[in-house]
């Protein structure tokens, strides 16, 4: 019983050092469970945010090679296919094709390599801002540090190492209609690839079997024997590797377009849902969370930046200052309304919109 007592006053010995410890190294005397816990597991998110960035220069050689390995399997296998069947056709699928191709390599690209959007001590901040614990510095409304990329991102939405970036506010658009276009060319591949696997995979002829002999009639029959081993000798077994690669290539662009198109559809329209609402992947959490908060004593949170579904779509495909659908249906570079560090209301939006309207 006494060891016990030791071993207890001990522990709440070297509890009391390291609470001191740590009251000195984050400079307050207020240390809380919570705190010390994220205090101590510091480096371990150090630790799992240092290998997602690695990872994520590995997701995109892999989006970059599964791509290619498609688009290089439908010219090979697809288009002679079609070529041979319908050439009017095929005429139509290499133009509406290509079309989606340029749109998934150019968005795909713009939303590696654009920026999100960070906020920056040169701008004038109207709105009311925190300041952010990791950064130590002014947080504009609808900012969230990344701890992966270890900096505050305008307008965040997540981190998708898919792309190895931050999806913000200055690369969204790009984000989205990527996979818009993905889930389209997706669908694409299998509506007219589907003809080509039943074709060539589940109603492909078997050849026959056996192997061909040939009998010499003129000898009595009792002579028209003719053994495996001597058909054997004679015959080379040729194996066919280019039909072998075809159709294991087949094969494996089948399960790549289905497991692409099953998981792009799903998360494009979830995200869809969320820009009709007016909010981010982050904002639909904290937005839910305060709606059942507040209903609980009967009061209605009201999301400020909803301004209604299609309003909601014209700012975020920013079609603004003459822009329309050409602008969404062929690649654009054209930036978003606004900086990122100013955030309206429901209620001033139409005015903002259409000053940078007129």
């Amino acid at each position: 019983m006494s060891n016990l007592r030791m071993i207890k006053a001990k522990f709440k010995k070297s509890w009391y050092r390291l609470k001191n410890y740590l009251s000195n190294y984050v400079y307050t005397k207020n240390l809380t469970y919570e705190h010390t816990c994220d205090i101590l597991l510091e480096p371990l998110f150090k630790i799992v945010d240092k290998y997602t960035a690695i990872f994520g220069k590995i997701m995109v050689i892999l989006v970059i090679v599964l791509t290619t390995f498609v688009v290089t399997i439908a010219y090979w296998i697809g288009v002679p296919y079609w070529w041979n069947n319908n050439k009017l056709l095929t005429v139509f699928l290499l133009i509406f094709g290509n079309w989606l191709l340029i749109n998934v390599i150019f968005h795909y690209y713009m939303g590696v390599t654009t920026p999100p959007g960070f906020p920056s001590s040169n701008c004038l901040i109207y709105n009311d801002v925190t300041i952010c614990k990791k950064c130590d510095s002014p947080k504009p409304p609808r900012t969230h540090h990344c701890s992966i990329c270890n900096k505050c991102i305008l307008k965040m939405d997540h981190h998708c190492p898919w792309i190895n970036n931050c999806v913000g506010f200055y690369n969204h658009r790009y984000f989205f209609l990527y996979m818009v276009y993905m889930t389209l060319g997706s669908l694409f591949l299998i509506t007219f690839g589907a003809d080509i696997v039943f074709t060539e995979v589940f109603y492909k002829e078997e050849d026959p079997v056996g192997h061909p002999i040939k009998v010499n009639t003129s000898l009595p029959k009792a002579d028209w024997v003719i053994t495996f081993q001597d058909e054997y000798e004679n015959h080379n077994f040729d194996i066919d590797h280019v039909a072998e690669w075809r159709f294991w290539c087949i094969m494996v662009i089948t399960f790549i377009t289905c497991g692409v198109f099953i998981a792009l559809a799903i998360l494009t329209m979830w995200h869809g849902l969320l820009i009709s609402y007016g909010e981010t992947s982050i904002e639909g959490h904290i937005n839910k969370f305060e709606t059942e908060r507040l209903s609980a004593i009967n009061f209605e949170y009201v999301n400020v930046y909803d301004y209604g579904m299609k309003m909601n779509w014209i700012i975020f495909l920013g079609l603004h200052s003459g822009r329309n659908w050409r602008h969404i249906v062929f690649p654009s570079t054209h930036k978003p309304i606004g900086n990122g560090f100013i955030w309206p209301t429901k209620n001033d939006i139409f005015e903002v919109f259409y000053y940078y309207k007129q």
